[in-house]
């Protein structure tokens, strides 16, 4: 691409000022109001270039600010640079006495509050996308308490899902050549089975029997959104240890496997928080391994539970009078650590907590009546059926603790996905197995004074 002399200062001095936000150290004379004062001028410039510059400045600004500043300039966003109310009456009264379409865009313009247009304009700088997720990263942490902050993380969210929408996202395959950049932010943002190390991360990249995909987006470079890691299995797996182990294969050659696991997906950047990624991640990379594998036919999650253990725990207290005397015996052999080695300890609490989870998962919702489990939410959403629980699927000092040692099989049937997805969204309606539903009977049964309706 041809560039003028112009273009190529003007990037060469963002390129220069974007190298000194992420690498230059932090100076001690700016303050909000100096922030302030940077994005009010960037609102009020005229022409790309001069706005290039602005933009640039004020990004360098805010990340010399410490965290106080960062708090008082997202309450200056919050009152001054809000959507004027007198405009917006105006524009009201005008487009009531005539309902014509331009009084009608003149109510939308300022209705939109100046701050989205400053997040518009702060874009230009270069890596300015990047910065501006490291910004809702703070504002996240900073905002807690904070009511008056709901309407910006609002527009952060309504910018971010159109410049982070399916269409400029790029699929990649992980491997052991893909960039040690981009290897090392794998082994840092893994958030379900913690990759100790180098050797770790290779064996699960072993072209042999595994598969890891990431979403990523031009704008920030090697900086992964999320990625998922896949085990190649011959029938579906219902234990996470041997997938986990270094020593294990259970097949071959990739060609052998019949299932794709997806035991691990993991969201990379908390200021994307809200801005969903995993559905099209997963429903693409099932058609990447089709056409890889056309021998595959089951694909799969072996998901964790989290959050059953402790909803658990508060059934079977004696004062929860939730569960049948038989029942709350016998879950209280949780209390006992060696629980997990004791086969008679093992045995009697996987006839009381199976069914109790498939009962959880079937039955209890939130405050939006949806499934209580967030991961249940994920992948019932996105259209698949909650097809099998597993007894002592994942017996780590994490699965004990969050999952009660469960974990659970979500299938994607391609052919079912929108039928599922359709029946989930509109209905409530939850895609499970035969073999799911008689489980949760069963759960029903430990329960007192519930019957089904």
């Amino acid at each position: 691409m041809n560039m003028s002399f112009l273009q190529e200062l003007f990037s060469n001095i963002t390129q220069r000022d974007a190298l000194q936000r992420t690498f230059g150290g932090r100076k001690a004379n700016h303050t909000h109001s100096d922030l302030d004062d940077a994005c009010q001028a960037l609102l009020h410039s005229d022409g790309e270039a001069a706005s290039i510059v602005l933009a640039s400045r004020a990004l360098d600004i805010y990340h010399s600010l410490d965290d106080d500043n960062k708090r008082a300039f997202f309450e200056s966003l919050a009152k001054n640079f809000a959507a004027d109310p007198r405009k917006i009456d105006d524009a009201y009264r005008a487009y009531k006495t005539d309902r014509s379409n331009r009084h009608l865009a003149e109510l939308f313009e300022v209705s939109e509050p100046r701050r989205q247009e400053l997040l518009r304009r702060l874009n230009l700088a270069q890596g300015a996308t990047y910065e501006l997720v490291r910004m809702r990263q703070d504002f996240l942490s900073l905002m807690r308490g904070h009511k008056d902050f709901d309407p910006i993380n609002a527009d952060f969210i309504h910018l971010f899902a159109s410049w982070f929408n399916r269409g400029f996202l790029v699929l990649k395959r992980i491997d052991w050549t893909t960039p040690a950049s981009i290897l090392e932010k794998i082994i840092r943002y893994e958030a379900v089975h913690k990759i100790e190390g180098w050797d770790d991360l290779r064996r699960r990249l072993d072209s042999r029997d595994r598969r890891c995909f990431g979403f990523f987006h031009p704008a920030i470079g090697d900086e992964p959104l999320i990625f998922v890691e896949v085990a190649l299995t011959k029938g579906i797996p219902d234990r996470i240890q041997p997938i986990l182990a270094n020593d294990h294969y259970d097949i071959e050659a990739a060609e052998l496997a019949d299932s794709a696991a997806f035991f691990g997906i993991s969201n990379c950047q908390v200021g994307l928080r809200g801005i969903s990624f995993g559905n099209f991640l997963i429903k693409q990379v099932v058609q990447e391994l089709k056409q890889e594998l056309p021998n595959l036919k089951n694909f799969v999650t072996l998901s964790p539970l989290p959050g059953f253990r402790s909803w658990l725990e508060k059934t079977y207290r004696s004062e929860s009078g939730l569960l049948t005397p038989e029942a709350q015996e016998t879950l209280a052999l949780l209390d006992d650590s060696q629980w997990v080695y004791d086969d008679e300890m093992t045995n009697s609490l996987n006839e009381v907590v199976r069914p109790l989870a498939a009962r959880y998962l079937l039955k209890e919702k939130n405050h939006e009546n949806l499934p209580l489990n967030p991961v249940a939410r994920f992948h019932l959403g996105n259209g698949a059926e909650l097809h099998r629980i597993n007894w002592m699927g994942d017996i780590s000092a994490k699965g004990i603790e969050q999952s009660a040692g469960l974990m659970v099989n979500y299938l994607y049937v391609l052919e079912h996905i929108e039928r599922n997805n359709e029946k989930y969204i509109t209905n409530g309606e939850i895609a499970c197995s035969a073999k799911v539903r008689e489980l949760a009977k069963s759960g029903r049964k430990l329960l007192q004074g519930e019957h089904e309706k």
